[in-house]
């Protein structure tokens, strides 16, 4: 039994708390019983934090027409089966990353990287692309494209996260490296980057198993789109367009499902996401397909493409937050 840490029983779920003395000390794959049961008590940034705030009494961005036709109103959602992560105990050995391109604004190691820390897309990815692939192998692929990798240490609530991360003879290596805080509502320092275009966290963003199991996603989401604008907004701290069209979404942008969406039509998987989305909304993130969100590459997660196709851009609206909202410290 993995014993990681003593469960304090909150208003809406149990949250870990204190290390216990008898752990059990290897990583945790996010694909498993064993982490999901951590994953279902582990708190995520504080309450107040932009990711956990209610926002389906929020009022409408007065451009969000125009902002929702720029990313398209007649595309459908899609979804990534992409980021995915591994759990560590408090005391995994800490090792080495080498920072290749972004080291300015990148934290400093060491790092407790294990050496299965998951790749972007590793395994489900891979698997239904008919490519038979190791997680070894897969972690030394010298292939293109964003790698992110992310590592949680769930009882000293923190996360570390890399962009094109890769294993080599010599050791680890990434573009870029961010550490969040879990504990904290304290963001990246305002211009800088994270293995998020926008200066934003993956994991706290992604949706996992244990959610859909369980029928409740408690967080906000994170989406991509084609197009963005020279500019970001709180939580976001870094753009990556050079374009200045006040029609196209910020970094950071907060978007939400309308509340009339019927989506009583769903599967339970996808009416979690739906509900989720309603009720937390989804942070513009990065430049990428649009209107498509992250879920963990988890085996278990069945396949959503048909269903999430029926709901379009038309059927979201972009938020902002109420008068006298002020950012947490």
């Amino acid at each position: 039994m993995i014993r990681w840490a003593a469960l304090r029983r909150g208003a809406a779920r149990p949250i870990l708390v204190a290390p216990l003395t008898s752990v059990c000390y290897y990583p945790l794959m996010f694909d498993t019983p064993e982490a999901d049961a951590i994953l279902s008590a582990l708190e995520v940034f504080p309450a107040d934090n932009p990711w956990n705030l209610v926002v389906s009494d929020w009022p409408l961005h007065p451009n969000s027409k125009n902002i929702i036709a720029s990313i398209g109103v007649d595309k459908p959602m899609r979804y990534n089966p992409d980021m995915g992560f591994v759990l560590v105990p408090p005391d995994q050995k800490k090792v080495a990353v080498k920072i290749v391109a972004y080291d300015g604004e990148s934290d400093k190691g060491p790092f407790p990287v294990p050496d299965n820390m998951p790749i972007e897309g590793w395994p489900v990815f891979y698997e239904r692309g008919g490519k038979k692939l190791t997680l070894d192998q897969v972690q030394r692929l010298k292939e293109e494209g964003d790698r992110h990798a992310s590592v949680v240490d769930p009882v000293n609530r923190m996360l570390y996260e890399f962009y094109q991360a890769r294993k080599t003879d010599n050791g680890w290596e990434a573009s870029q490296s961010s550490v969040f805080d879990l504990k904290s509502n304290k963001m990246r320092p305002d211009g800088w980057t994270s293995t998020d275009a926008a200066g934003l966290p993956l994991f706290p963003s992604v949706v996992r198993y244990d959610e859909l199991k369980r029928g409740a996603i408690e967080h906000a989401l994170r989406v991509t789109v084609v197009k963005t604008r020279r500019a970001y907004v709180y939580p976001a701290t870094h753009f990556a367009s050079s374009l200045t069209d006040e029609d196209l979404p910020r970094m950071g942008e907060r978007i939400r499902l309308r509340q009339d969406f019927d989506v009583s039509g769903f599967t339970p998987e996808v009416q979690t996401i739906l509900k989720g989305l309603k009720k937390y909304g989804m942070f513009v993130a990065d430049n990428g397909i649009d209107w498509a969100v992250s879920v963990a590459p988890d085996p278990r997660i069945p396949v959503m493409h048909e269903e999430l196709r029926k709901i379009e851009g038309s059927d979201f609206e972009v938020v902002t937050p109420p008068a006298g909202y002020k950012p947490p410290e």
